[in-house]
């Protein structure tokens, strides 16, 4: 069973990371973790290490310059805060291959926050829906006119692009027993 104090001082953690993320102050969120690490469960994707994590947030923050978010629900677990939030942001610059659409999004997520035995986080990993996320950023081109169905030719073309990248195998969680053990 986790103390009152462990779950104070993981939800601080976690609540600092978060505020730092949307200040982009980018040191300070990655002084949450003894060694950076994001595992993006829709994309196939893990950032590892202080350089990968800092080209991460170097890259959605020039496709989404004003990327922030709006909590929904904190819990804990016996080994992770479990955080249901809402991402919001415009795509304003190419994501990889894809180029801005000029789309808004707001897009449902659930990240795990996942400690160690000593208290210290060990990765985020986030789920969410990349279909919604995909056609919320697609309204915004104008199919009506020939330059529109252009640019949408040319960011289906780099959805496919990024649909090809080679992926990372992604750790699943170890198995818990029924007695929490």
């Amino acid at each position: 069973m986790l103390t009152e104090e462990v779950k104070a001082s993981r939800e601080k953690v976690v609540l600092d990371h978060f505020a730092d993320e949307v200040a982009q102050d980018w040191d300070a969120t990655l002084s949450t973790f003894p060694h950076p690490r994001y595992e993006l469960i829709p994309t196939e994707t893990v950032h590892d290490g202080d350089s990968a994590v800092r080209g991460y947030y170097h890259d959605t923050r020039v496709a989404f310059p004003d990327q922030r978010h709006e909590m929904i629900a904190l819990r804990h677990s016996d080994d992770a805060v479990i955080v249901e939030f809402y991402l919001l942001g415009t795509h304003l610059g190419p994501l990889g291959p894809v180029p801005p659409t000029g789309g808004k999004f707001k897009v449902r997520m659930t990240a795990f926050f996942v400690f160690d035995e000593a208290n210290e986080l060990v990765t985020e990993r986030v789920y969410f829906d990349q279909l919604t996320m995909m056609r919320q950023l697609l309204k915004a081109v104008n199919l009506k006119s020939p330059s529109g169905l252009v640019k949408m030719a040319k960011i289906l073309r780099g959805f496919a692009k990024l649909g090809k990248e080679p992926k990372d195998e992604i750790p699943a969680l170890p198995a818990r027993s029924s007695n929490g053990s």
